[in-house]
């Protein structure tokens, strides 16, 4: 099977539907041999900092000498990418393979009362397939949605991770935050620890109550383990960790702002708990392991002139971080915004966050399902001066010119949209 081919199947899957239950991802597995006991892992939910968390943990092990399968979504520049081993995304023909195997069990699935797996669910099959078959040291695993009812709840990690709980997806995980974090605390197991920079009271008692019952024990943020952030600067932020065994030198992070400085914290207390139960961790290499780490689309710089900042702030909980990152990095500067968003989201509330650093934004839209017109968006904008523009490589080109010479353009809203941005930023066509 073509490589373009198997993406077509893939894609002509379930597409964003949600069917709650583990029943058909359990069947897959029982199928294909039960791969995802073959592999160590660690389980990440949360509603923000997935993937930046993965990413710094994934750095430090990679330092350590290990092999590290990750799997995340959504992807930024490649589909590929959510599937990979030290950063190294799927190969094209690797995954064509995995098609062939896994489609005769999703079109046997569909016969059954189970009904066909979600699109979600048949790349879950196949990346626990392709890391059962890799000579891995560990799997970092990122949930899609959730963690209760997420297909990749199928796993007995190592770890249990929960970054934070936010109001995201509430049309399926519930409308409060004790409600939200029930469903992430479902990715507790028995017996297994668990790592968590949860600060909201209702969220905490949530989790520390399921991981009581499951005789699991928890390090939380704040409470077990912190980091001090220390400075603000161009080279990125600056801290030091420290639990009750373990007080570190000055570390730094290129990835910028506070809650980068929290979502490391939760990679190297991860860390910690890993060399607690007998993997081999050399401390003294966690500062290159947090030095080393990048994560595309997380306000990454795409452009000099005029300074160009990328950010996937799809929700309210990573405009707020995003809003402070702005402000400790470029205060006084002249911010111009590209947006778009989809029709699902707290747009209004996020505008309204975003409002407090911008100064000129432009509203735009793109070629995807639940994607809100530009003059939808503008509506919804209390921003002095906004303007919309449908085709966003017009508005992209419009910010540019209004930018001046020590502005900053800011360009966000759904990851989807920043994906297609990056493309465009990265393409021959972009030579303006």
């Amino acid at each position: 099977m073509e490589y373009e081919k198997a993406m077509d199947w893939i894609h002509s899957r379930e597409k964003f539907k949600v069917k709650p239950g583990l029943k058909r991802m359990e069947w897959m597995m029982e199928r294909l041999g039960h791969p995802e006991k073959k592999f160590r892992s660690v389980h990440i939910a949360g509603t923000n900092g997935k993937g930046s968390t993965l990413s710094f943990l994934r750095h430090i092990l990679q330092q350590q000498g290990m092999s590290v399968g990750t799997f995340t979504s959504p992807y930024i520049e490649r589909f590929n990418e959510r599937i990979s081993v030290d950063g190294q995304p799927i190969k094209d023909e690797v995954l064509a393979e995995l098609v062939i195997r896994i489609k005769p069990l999703s079109e046997e699935l569909r016969q059954t009362p189970l009904g066909e797996p979600t699109e979600f669910e048949i790349i879950t099959a196949m990346a626990m397939l392709y890391f059962s078959e890799a000579a891995l040291d560990l799997v970092l695993m990122e949930t899609g949605l959730g963690g209760r009812y997420d297909s990749t709840n199928i796993l007995t990690p190592v770890l249990s991770l929960i970054t934070n709980i936010g109001h995201d997806h509430m049309n399926v995980l519930g409308s409060t935050i004790g409600e939200i974090a029930e469903e992430k605390a479902g990715i507790i197991k028995p017996e297994i620890p668990v790592v968590t920079g949860v600060k909201q009271e209702e969220a905490v008692k949530v989790i520390t109550k399921k991981a009581r019952s499951c005789h699991s024990r928890v390090f939380r943020l704040g409470h077990d383990f912190e980091a001090m952030h220390q400075s603000s600067n161009d080279e990125g932020e600056s801290f030091v960790f420290s639990n009750a065994t373990f007080h570190s030198e000055t570390y730094v992070s290129q990835m910028k702002g506070p809650h980068q400085v929290e979502n490391a914290a939760l990679a190297i207390q991860s860390a910690e708990v890993l060399r607690s139960l007998g993997v081999r961790i050399d401390r003294s290499l966690y500062g290159k392991g947090i030095a080393s780490t990048r994560w595309p689309a997380r306000f990454e710089k795409v452009k000099d002139a005029p300074l160009t900042i990328i950010d996937g702030a799809h929700n309210e909980e990573g405009t707020s971080a995003l809003v402070e990152t702005v402000k400790r990095h470029y205060v006084g500067k002249k911010i111009v915004l590209v947006y778009s968003a989809l029709e699902d989201k707290p747009v209004k509330k996020m505008l309204k966050q975003l409002q407090s650093v911008v100064d000129t934004a432009y509203m735009t839209t793109f070629d995807f399902p639940r994607a809100l017109k530009g003059r939808e968006l503008a509506e919804y904008s209390e921003i002095t001066e906004t303007k919309a523009v449908e085709d966003y490589v017009q508005a992209i080109r419009e910010a540019s010119s209004n930018v001046g010479e020590d502005g900053v353009l800011l360009i966000t809203g759904s990851l989807y949209f920043i994906s297609k941005v990056r493309k465009y930023f990265e393409s021959k066509e972009n030579s303006w």
